[in-house]
This record gives structure tokens, C-alpha cells and sequence, in this order.
């Protein structure tokens, strides 16, 4: 039956086929009004006034890591977060510089360490180099890269390789407390932001240790995270075999190796990788993260 309201109530039609007609109306306004209110409140189904199409709702992306109960399962244009993954370290290295362990065992194990991320293309060709060979490494992000790759940086996450804090900007020089607070604190936020993910690892870019940041760091009982060899992949002169040599002639039981993913072209990085990787299980190492070397010495 068509609703015609302008029919309703006027005194030369049928009293009760009015009072009916009326009814049905208003149930019908009623059932609109809800249909409305339920699209505006339901992500995913929310229509744009401009496009008339499916909107992203924000608001999704903010929900507290706790209410998240499968986070797997969220659809794509949210962020997918790994509930409560913390990276602590022992506390007798928590507020301490680390620069290399000695593990308690016979046992020979190393950590790499790859800084600057997450980048376009150079971090996903790492990662994939790292799935191939079973091997978890320890990123070191840098907040305005983090920002602009989100789904790298989910994807490190969830193949299971440590997250630590390499501040915002990657400045070098002399910060007071305010800007060391902000360069670490803005860095942590938008990795639990976008990975749920918290840490307690923190390495100051250039290995500066004076110009206000590893104090800012060790005030907060995280560990300041150096290493103890270096494969140079930031020579702009030197050959992928070099960055090779430095780290397969150089290394020790326990040792943190520096590489990098981000800051610039690291192709060269990429092509040493696998030969740095394969040189290392030949000389009997088994690859860890820096959490589990700091575990396995404490």
C-alpha cells in the first residue's frame, strides 16, 4: 500500500481506513529512522554525502588494543594490531648501554640489528631474504619512515622479528629534554599506534651517545642498544663482498651486528645479505634477536 499522507486525517475519507493508513505510516517512518541511524553508527556501512559510497571510519583504527579480540581478522583499511607483544629487557640491563653480550653457553649465536626503517622496497626484500632463512633480525625504526610505511612495519611484526625505537627525525645533534622526550616518546606511540606493539630497546642514531637522547632513554629503564660489529653498508665507495668481509671476519659469540634497510639506496645491503647470512651458519652461528641474546646471557 502506498503511503499518502497527504490524505491523512482529512474528514471526506473513511474514518478507520485512515486510522489504518495512518498506523502503517508511522510505522514505516519509524523503521526508516532506525535504518538510518543503525548506517551512520556501523563501521563499514557508513555511505559518504559527496560519493555515496563506503566511507572509512577513523575511529576504528583508534580502538584500545584490549577490545581487539581477533586482531587478525580486521578488515585492510585498519591497522592491524598484535595484542599486548611487549620487548623488555632483564633487568640488569634495563637504564644500561649494551654494545655485545657473552652468552653463558658454548653455544655461538648473533643478533642483526638493521636501523633506518621501515623503507619502500629495500625492507620488503630483506624480509623476504629472512623468511627464506628461517632467521629473525631486530628493526630499528625511525618514526617519519614508520610513517610512511605502516604495512611494513606490520608485516615485520607478524613475521616475528623485534621491534626497537631509533626516535623520530634521526637527528644527531645536541637535543634538551623536551626534544629527546618528543623525538622517543612520538617514535613509541606510533608503533604501539600502528603494531600494538611496546618496547623497551632504543638505539640513538649515529651511535651518539651524549647529545640528550640515551639519557632521555635510560630515565625510562630502556636499554640503549649499540653494537659490537659492523658491516659499513652506509660507505657510499664500498662493494656488497666488503660489507661481507666486515662481518664474517668480525665476528663473535654474541655480538650485535649493525645493518640498515632505510636512509637511502641499501641495494648493495641487499646483495651482501645472503652471503653474510650463509658465512655465519658456516662458522656455526644460530641467529637471535637482541631480546633473546640479552635473555640468554642474563
Amino acid at each position: 500500500m502506498r503511503c499518502n499522507l497527504a490524505t491523512v486525517g482529512k474528514p471526506n475519507v473513511n474514518n478507520k481506513h485512515l486510522k489504518y493508513q495512518k498506523s502503517i505510516c508511522v510505522v514505516i517512518s519509524s523503521l526508516i529512522a532506525n535504518l538510518l541511524t543503525a548506517c551512520n553508527t556501523v563501521p563499514g556501512v557508513f555511505l559518504s554525502s559527496r560519493t555515496n559510497q563506503r566511507a572509512d571510519i577513523p575511529k576504528v583504527i583508534t580502538v584500545p588494543i584490549n577490545r581487539i579480540k581477533n586482531p587478525i581478522n580486521l578488515q585492510s583499511s585498519q591497522l592491524n594490531k598484535v595484542e599486548n607483544l611487549t620487548f623488555t629487557v632483564p633487568t640488569k640491563y634495563q637504564g644500561k648501554t649494551v654494545y655485545h653480550v657473552q652468552p653463558n653457553s658454548s653455544e655461538k649465536v648473533i643478533a642483526l640489528t638493521i636501523d633506518d626503517g621501515p623503507w619502500k622496497n629495500t625492507t620488503s626484500q630483506l624480509l623476504d631474504i629472512l623468511k627464506e632463512n628461517h632467521i629473525k633480525a631486530t628493526f630499528f625504526w625511525v618514526g617519519q619512515a614508520l610513517q610512511e610505511q605502516p604495512d611494513l612495519a606490520k608485516r615485520e611484526v607478524a613475521e616475528g622479528h623485534a621491534i626497537g625505537n631509533h626516535t623520530w627525525h634521526h637527528w644527531y645533534r645536541q637535543m634538551d629534554q623536551a626534544t629527546a622526550k618528543s623525538e622517543i616518546e612520538r617514535t613509541a606511540n606510533l608503533i604501539y599506534q600502528i603494531t600494538g606493539v611496546k618496547t623497551s630497546l632504543f638505539r640513538p642514531p649515529g651511535g651518539f651517545l651524549n647529545n640528550g637522547l640515551a639519557a632521555y632513554a635510560k630515565s625510562q629503564k630502556d636499554a640503549v642498544v649499540m653494537w659490537s660489529l659492523t658491516s659499513a653498508d652506509t660507505d657510499p665507495h664500498a662493494k656488497p663482498q666488503a660489507f661481507v668481509n666486515n662481518v664474517l671476519k668480525g665476528a663473535k659469540s654474541g655480538a650485535i651486528v649493525l645493518m640498515h634497510d632505510g636512509g637511502g639506496n641499501r641495494q648493495r645491503t641487499i646483495q651482501a645479505l645472503p652471503q653474510i647470512i650463509s658465512g655465519l651458519k658456516q662458522q656455526g652461528y644460530r641467529f637471535v634477536t637482541v631480546p633473546e641474546l640479552l635473555q640468554i646471557q642474563s
